[in-house]
């Protein structure tokens, strides 16, 4: 079998509205609304620059169901420009952008294959080898059923069997589960690579076959750090090659600094400016959380001066017309924050009650918000570090408000 060379990707969520990111400037706040379109545009020029047997895009193009005009456009020209140079394009859709949402819809080119929504078999040949290509596409958002089982099994291993899903593993809680599978299903399909989306970290499930989720191709929150991008995979009967190709236009990430022994606010926004420079020096534009670690009590009163929001809005300020942009999202104080001389009995009881609640407890707290039907579509499944970040909060709260 002759070696085939494809791009596989997932999870555009093309004009994500990235909400709830205040205190941006309008300018900058255009610019992380536009990172989307430009992390796309990198992986276009990359296609037309490699020119890859094909392309596949596995569920989430678009960020909502509606699937703006201006999402569908960028996507359409994207598509004309692989046309023009004769790159097959096979897409699903998923469950953000599902075939049964309300759009005006935008007519793709001719080399541009919509997978429907049930599993479906599409045959293409690269220099005299065959493929075939498995997937489908969500009819609806909430694509409970164990679409894996209608998957056929691959007979013909003459030709490159390759599955296109969008989903993730059974009984994986860290992201909503739709269209759940188990390795040992995908294994016993006999396919030589899947192609998975849903999962917005990059990770490799198996080897054998490759089992790979390429992530998002743009961070959208600070549960999205680090680079992101997309995979050129090159298959051949006793290889695959991965090469990660990265397109964040900004990135989301956290730098934490030893604060100890600080006395004066100069020293603070020195040892904040030199971590953030030299991470954006390395990254590029940048939305940071800032991890204050601090042990000695005599740091931990200097900074109980000002409340958090005076310290995030100083280093905003400083940090404000710096090139490439650096957006400090929000202070993480780590460390000794209960004060050795609080004698306050209402505190410590709050405080120990927040400690002692279970993850059960914390999304029964957190049901109002979870369990909105307007809110829930923009929100990931409930994570122990988020968890482990919101009682850090409700704990600088309570101290900045009673102490």
């Amino acid at each position: 079998m002759s070696s085939i060379r494809f791009i596989h990707a997932a999870d555009l969520h093309l004009d994500s509205p990235f909400k709830g990111l205040t205190g941006l400037s309008p300018a900058r706040l255009n610019e992380l609304r536009e990172s989307t379109f430009t992390a796309f545009d990198r992986l276009i020029r990359y296609a037309l620059k490699s020119h890859p047997d094909f392309v596949l895009i596995v569920g989430d193009l678009y960020d909502g169901e509606d699937r703006s005009l201006r999402a569908q456009r960028k996507f359409q020209e994207g598509m004309e420009k692989l046309a023009e140079a004769e790159i097959p394009v096979y897409i699903t859709y998923g469950n953000h952008d599902h075939v049964s949402g309300s759009w005006t819809k935008f007519e793709l080119p001719g080399n541009v294959f919509e997978f429907k929504e049930h599993v479906e078999d599409v045959s293409l040949t690269v220099r005299g080898q065959e493929v075939v290509l498995h997937g489908f596409s969500y009819p609806k958002r909430h694509v409970r059923e164990r679409m894996i089982t209608h998957f056929p099994t691959a007979s013909d291993q003459q030709s490159y069997h390759i599955g296109l899903l969008h989903g993730s593993v059974a009984g994986d809680e860290s992201h909503a589960v739709y269209a759940p599978f188990t390795i040992d299903e995908l294994q016993s399909k006999h396919y030589h690579y899947w192609a998975l989306g849903h999962i917005h970290k990059r990770q490799q499930l198996s080897e054998n076959p490759p089992v790979v989720y390429p992530g998002n191709i743009q961070g959208r929150h600070r549960n999205e750090s680090g680079e992101k991008g997309f995979y050129e995979v090159e298959l051949s009967n006793s290889e695959t090659v991965l090469s990660f190709i990265p397109t964040s236009a900004v990135h989301f990430g956290r730098i934490q600094l030893q604060c100890n022994g600080i006395h004066h606010a100069n020293e603070w926004i020195t040892l904040c400016e030199e971590a953030l420079d030299s991470f954006v020096e390395e990254n590029g534009p940048s939305i940071i959380d800032l991890e204050m670690h601090m042990t000695d009590a005599e740091t931990v009163a200097f900074f109980a001066q000002q409340p958090d929001d005076a310290w995030l809005e100083t280093i905003r300020e400083v940090t404000a017309g710096k090139e490439p942009f650096v957006f400090v999202h929000r202070l993480v104080t780590v460390g000794n924050v209960r004060q050795e001389n609080t004698n306050n009995v209402l505190i410590e009881s709050v405080l120990n009650q927040v400690d002692s609640w279970s993850t059960d407890e914390w999304i029964h707290v957190l049901d109002d918000l979870y369990g909105h039907v307007r809110t829930v579509r923009y929100l990931d499944a409930l994570t122990e570090d988020d968890i482990s970040e919101l009682k850090k909060d409700a704990e600088r709260l309570l101290l900045n408000e009673m102490l």
